[in-house]
């Protein structure tokens, strides 16, 4: 095991930075901190770059089998380069996936318009991995998804699925041309999803917490839907809508 005595330390400082997207994008690295996030990772062959363990950290034995030859530093140090109240005593320095997404005929698919609560997207990531979703498309305007709470808040599915960033537009189309209809989240104009039957295959758009999906997005959809509302309520978080509209939308089979 290799050891970082020094606050001071270049490597230490690199890491700290990657908690910014400029960095992250500039070195294809982010961070997961805590061992369930570190095991999914390792479980669905996430490149891990490095491992840094708190000196008292006791390393599970499969992951020794892994030949994995971590960073050891003192419990202040894991401190500083934690971003939780209460470091696990484990962070790992992650490479980017290299995933792709394409469009078939017959899935099923998420697309994101300008959700920017960090917890939101994660939520909404792992419901959709839930689902049994074929991919996720992240458009103009999202919270990126390496962010430390998004990374937190999808507890390991965004490992499990395909997640890619994208114009939205040229997504749209791609679903036309395999016929994947286009379903868009909207308050007027739309259709009760009570009321909506699904071939189960689909792209389900959802937008930004305050504004919804953009206007030029509404009009390249398919179907307007909306989920009505039996109390006083005038909407509900993106998230939650989101994982009514997703197994609406498969239970509501033709």
């Amino acid at each position: 095991m290799k050891r970082i005595e020094s606050e001071q330390n270049a490597s230490i400082k690199q890491w700290k930075k990657l908690y910014t997207r400029k960095e992250r994008d500039k070195l294809g690295q982010y961070i997961i901190e805590g061992p369930h996030l570190i095991e999914e990772a390792m479980n669905h062959n996430v490149q891990i770059a490095h491992l840094i363990i708190e000196e008292s950290y006791q390393m599970p034995h499969d992951w020794e089998q892994l030949r994995l030859d971590p960073w050891v530093v003192s419990k202040k140090i894991m401190g500083i380069l934690s971003d939780t109240e209460h470091p696990q005593g484990v962070l790992a320095i992650c490479r980017m996936s290299s995933k792709e997404l394409q469009v078939k005929a017959g899935g099923k698919y998420l697309l994101v318009d300008g959700v920017q609560d960090p917890g939101n997207l994660g939520t909404i990531i792992r419901t959709a991995d839930a689902a049994g979703l074929d991919g996720i498309v992240l458009g103009e305007g999202t919270v990126d998804v390496y962010n430390s709470k998004v990374l937190r808040s999808t507890q390991g599915s965004l490992f499990h699925l395909p997640v890619v960033k994208g114009n939205l537009q040229d997504w749209i189309a791609a679903c036309r041309q395999e016929q994947v209809p286009v379903f868009v989240s909207a308050l007027k104009g739309a259709e009760s999803l009570h009321d909506v039957q699904s071939s189960g295959t689909f792209a389900l758009v959802v937008g930004n917490e305050g504004s919804g999906v953009r206007m030029e997005i509404m009009e390249s959809a398919d179907q307007l839907v909306y989920i009505p509302m039996f109390g006083n309520a005038e909407s509900l978080n993106v998230a939650v809508a989101a994982g009514i509209m997703l197994y609406e939308l498969q239970k509501n089979r033709k």
